[in-house]
């Protein structure tokens, strides 16, 4: 292979900006993409020959800490395992990607920058002095009127490469310990970042050759990058034809990581709270900016570290908090228990399932079920033989009955958690076509009135437990602010409930009296079509005896004088009032109330509009959009 040596000379020039700007940006970010290495980063011909470039301080040392921070990615994503949704991710297909001296990038590309910048600074004392400063350095390119912007554009480049390692190795380090190093770096990237768009004017004005256009364009100066080829190692991957990856554009890549950055800085703003239920509500809030495949990586190398929540926490300790039995946090007997440690097992898996992407998430959720409910059937019949067919709290009962009741409540409880969210996420995935939101919006309804049951009886549980300790006035103050948590909870997904039925109801009235929403199938029957939606919820019976002669039986009953009757859609107006204050601290759940509100308000006016004009009324034509919620359709009436 020969490498163009003229190039390595250029070590300021527009040219190796543009080098340095292609490694950075287009190649490395379409290899997060999910694009091979062989194909992104490593069509770059001077990481296939290092030594030729040992003599050239910038170039080798950028080089390096480029190669040390792919190696960092693929250590996190291979812990991770969420590699296996893109399975060429972390193949390096026999490249060289690590070496003895990578270890000593850092002091080399920290030398070249300070040289860059005591550069820069003889230029910006030159230029207000109008004379040659003392430090006199040589021109590090053919232009000396251009040497403090290409200083700039060079630097801010370097110090992108820097941070980004240094954002890498930190959220690497275990118990989540370099988390707030991390989010400065990432403060520093993200300033860099900036400061490349701002020299991009600079290099497309000093660019000779005609500019592409925009969303073609790999470089910030709109040439061709040197010193790559696409098609370089297109015959290492065997298994597919040789072939040329297209790469991102400069201004996708750019923006690919200002996306990437801010996700990982939410990351590093996590409080490392043990509790679970603040656990599992910071993922899925964090999933709904569908964060790409390195984020999600790093989040869950951090939640799960050597079998422990944040390496910290023992997930039997996570268990008995959430059981509001602190007596129990680190009692070797319920830490060996068969029980808790098939559960701490099930929770670790949960954790690692809800930061895969959304399609994996949605099926692996489902087999889950399973084990969700095959271990809560096993607590049951344990419970049965100890202690008989008691289910009431008694007032002498032991510490062994109590946490066995409420280690139930608890486990049926995030069955029907794991049910709920596998539901919600076939709205993301766009699986249920109109005709089905009738069935869907029923079973979710089932679902939302279990997890409600089951958490009222986990707090009730709770607070008997509280009563009979006699807790000080002080506990009862924290007792008190937790069950005012939780009641703002049960109502917030009491809205839920309400949302599901009334569209439910909505959508049966329709389906009863206009035939609107009741598109019939040449594939396959409404039943064959439950099974294939509620399949996996069906053979975990969650909820159980609930079928689709359930359904039907429910479906074909509705009318529209119930459904006015009841009007659910103005009852949630009646609730979300005294939720805003319990929020006013968590603005995630104020704007999921609001959007809740709005949902409810379009349908309450559609709802009237339909009782008014009547539903069999063949001018109505009615419609259902996603405007305001992603899970929750708001009704569109319009007259022919």
């Amino acid at each position: 292979m020969v490498l163009p040596q003229s190039l390595l000379a250029w070590t300021g020039q527009l040219m190796f900006n543009a080098l340095l700007m292609s490694w950075i940006i287009f190649s490395h970010a379409t290899w997060h993409k999910g694009h091979t290495l062989a194909q992104t980063v490593f069509t770059c011909i001077y990481l296939m020959r290092m030594e030729r470039t040992s003599s050239h301080a910038v170039l080798n040392s950028f080089c390096r800490t480029l190669r040390a921070t792919c190696n960092g990615v693929i250590s996190v994503v291979s812990t991770a395992r969420t590699h296996e949704e893109e399975d060429l991710f972390t193949m390096s297909f026999g490249l060289p990607l690590r070496d003895e001296q990578d270890d000593k990038c850092l002091s080399i590309l920290n030398s070249v920058e300070e040289t860059i910048s005591r550069q820069l600074r003889a230029c910006k004392a030159q230029a207000l002095s109008k004379k040659k400063t003392l430090e006199d350095l040589e021109s590090l390119q053919d232009k000396p009127d251009l040497e403090e912007d290409y200083c700039r554009a060079l630097l801010c480049r370097l110090r992108f490469r820097k941070h980004f390692y240094h954002v890498v190795m930190s959220m690497r380090k275990p118990h989540g310990r370099g988390l707030e190093l991390a989010r400065k770096h990432v403060a520093s990237c993200l300033n860099e970042l900036s400061l490349m768009l701002k020299s991009r004017e600079f290099l497309k004005s000093q660019s000779n050759i005609m500019l592409q256009d925009d969303e073609n364009c790999t470089t910030a100066s709109g040439c061709q990058p040197v010193g790559f080829d696409v098609s370089l190692n297109s015959r290492l991957l065997s298994p597919t034809p040789p072939r040329a990856v297209k790469v991102l554009s400069w201004s996708n890549a750019i923006r690919y990581f200002e996306k990437l950055l801010h996700d990982l800085d939410v990351i590093c703003a996590l409080s490392l709270d043990p509790v679970l239920e603040n656990v599992l509500h910071f993922i899925v809030q964090f999933q709904k900016s569908v964060p790409d495949l390195v984020p999600r990586a790093f989040l869950q190398t951090l939640l799960v570290q050597d079998g422990k929540l944040y390496g910290q926490n023992l997930f039997s300790d996570v268990i008995s908090r959430a059981l509001s039995l602190p007596d129990i946090i680190g009692d070797k007997e319920f830490q060996m228990n068969e029980f808790v440690v098939q559960l701490g097992q099930l929770v670790i898996n949960l954790l690692k399932i809800l930061c895969t992407n959304t399609a994996w998430q949605r099926r692996k959720l489902g087999k889950s079920l399973q084990d969700w409910s095959t271990i809560s059937i096993q607590l049951e019949l344990a419970l049965k033989r100890e202690f008989g067919e008691t289910r009431n709290v008694l007032h002498h009962e032991n510490m062994c009955m109590r946490v066995s009741k409420q280690l139930l409540i608890w486990t049926q409880e995030h069955a029907y958690w794991v049910a709920s969210r596998f539901l919600t996420l076939g709205f993301e995935l766009d699986l249920y076509s109109p005709g089905e939101y009738c069935m869907v919006y029923w079973y979710m309804y089932v679902v939302f009135t279990k997890l409600i049951e089951k958490m009222q009886l986990r707090v009730l549980a709770s607070n008997e437990t509280s009563r009979r300790k006699g807790k000080k006035k002080k506990d009862h103050s924290k007792d008190s602010a937790r069950d005012m948590t939780f009641s703002s909870s049960c109502l917030l997904l009491q809205c839920y409930v309400l949302l599901s039925e009334g569209l439910s109801m909505m959508l049966a009235v329709l389906r009863n009296e206009s035939r609107s929403c009741q598109l019939p199938s040449i594939f396959n029957t409404e039943q064959e079509r439950f099974m294939q939606h509620f399949d996996l919820l069906q053979k975990a019976r969650v909820p159980e005896h609930i079928s689709y002669y359930s359904f039907k039986e429910s479906s074909s009953r509705a009318g529209i004088t119930d459904l006015v009757k009841y009007n659910f859609f103005k009852e949630i107006q009646k609730i979300t009032p005294s939720l805003r204050g319990s929020f006013a601290s968590e603005p995630e759940k104020l704007v999921e109330l609001r959007r809740i509100e709005q949902v409810a308000e379009h349908n309450r006016i559609a709802l009237n509009i339909i009782s008014q004009v009547g539903p069999g009324d063949p001018s109505l034509r009615i419609s259902f959009e996603f405007t305001h919620h992603p899970h929750f359709a708001v009704a569109i009436v319009k007259r022919s």
